[in-house]
């Protein structure tokens, strides 16, 4: 079968950055699928892991996180699909990544593809969606319900990017919370507004001030995306006392002390935790897929697809790892059919 890989952490402008390979096909054990990939969509994960993790000596390592697709094949224990199901899913880290024509995935982390969404539009969504779910509803502990939480906020540092996205929609179509997006530009500020944001302010500026300039009270919770150690001062400066603030980026040392003064709690969030360590309520990502596949049937929750970078090959894959690294990114970035 055609994948992606990469033999040694090289600079993106690299040839042997990411380079075509043939590898076998695998085959479906276990609770296992074997998933015939349509299309995948490309995260920081995968530039992070290019970069810090290199294959052993004459090894290749196949990335890739997010990928919507065909069921060939199952293992003899799945339960929950069938061979032609549509599914969507953002995979294990441990494993082999989605970068190739088929892909072996538990079924306890894949959901059914939303039937209203070609492959391109559903791969966008599955690794963004769980996270920003994860953080909001499990570490955050936000209420699901619209009439509650009126005179409460929810500021979203980076909130253009994948997981923002997606996490500005969740919380204003599932939440009453006041939502508070960052941008610095004006057609990622356009964006995240169109997608729910009810405030936009700017994160080249202190959030702080950003915040006290709105004439907006102090913040209750915090999901800060990126760029953490940066922002940190300001952020213990505007999270309301008895807030809550959430992580997923890999900040430089931040003093955590800074947040007692306020009773401030500190939450971080991987969505890969649950297949990393084969969690009892690992399935919860196979239940939350399909509920948020129900979202994006009602229309409630759109597609966070911004740009369409071809068929999924080397080439393509390195010009969106380059668009990643940039930090420019809005929405995210899909490739489609080998």
């Amino acid at each position: 079968m055609k994948a992606i890989a990469y033999r040694k952490s090289l600079p993106i402008t690299d040839a042997e950055a990411l380079i075509d390979v043939e590898l076998p096909e695998p085959q479906a054990s276990g609770r296992d699928l074997l998933v015939e990939v349509r299309a995948i969509s490309v995260n920081p994960v995968d530039v992070k892991v290019r970069v810090n993790s290199a294959p052993a000596e004459g090894q290749s390592k196949v990335l890739g996180w997010d990928a919507a697709g065909v069921v060939k094949a199952v293992g003899p224990d799945v339960t929950l699909f069938k061979p032609g199901d549509e599914v969507w899913y953002a995979g294990d880290i441990t494993r082999a990544g989605t970068n190739s024509e088929f892909h072996l995935v538990d079924e306890r982390i894949v959901g059914h593809k939303p039937n209203n969404l070609d492959f391109a539009q559903a791969a966008a969504l599955p690794l963004t969606a769980i996270t920003a779910w994860e953080l909001l509803f499990e570490r955050l502990q936000v209420s699901r319900d619209t009439g509650a939480g009126k005179d409460q906020s929810l500021l979203v540092i980076g909130a253009a990017g994948g997981v923002g996205s997606i996490m500005v929609q969740l919380a204003r179509q599932l939440t009453g919370l006041t939502v508070i997006g960052t941008a610095s530009r004006p057609e990622t500020g356009e964006w995240i507004k169109r997608l729910g944001a009810h405030h936009i302010i700017d994160h080249s500026k202190p959030l702080n001030e950003e915040i006290k300039r709105l004439g907006l009270p102090p913040v209750t919770y915090v999901a800060s995306l990126n760029q953490t150690d940066h922002h940190w001062p300001a952020i213990v400066e505007l999270v309301a006392p008895q807030g809550k603030v959430a992580l997923i980026d890999d900040p430089a040392p931040i003093d955590v002390r800074m947040l007692k003064r306020k009773s401030v709690s500190l939450h971080w969030e991987l969505m890969f935790t649950r297949s990393m360590f084969q969690t009892a309520d690992m399935q919860k990502q196979h239940q939350l897929l399909n509920d948020v596949s129900k979202l994006v049937e009602t229309g409630a929750i759109k597609t966070t697809l911004a740009e369409r970078f071809g068929k999924i090959n080397a080439d393509n894959l390195k010009r969106a790892h380059a668009l990643i690294e940039s930090n420019r990114a809005k929405g995210k970035i899909v490739l489609e059919g080998f």
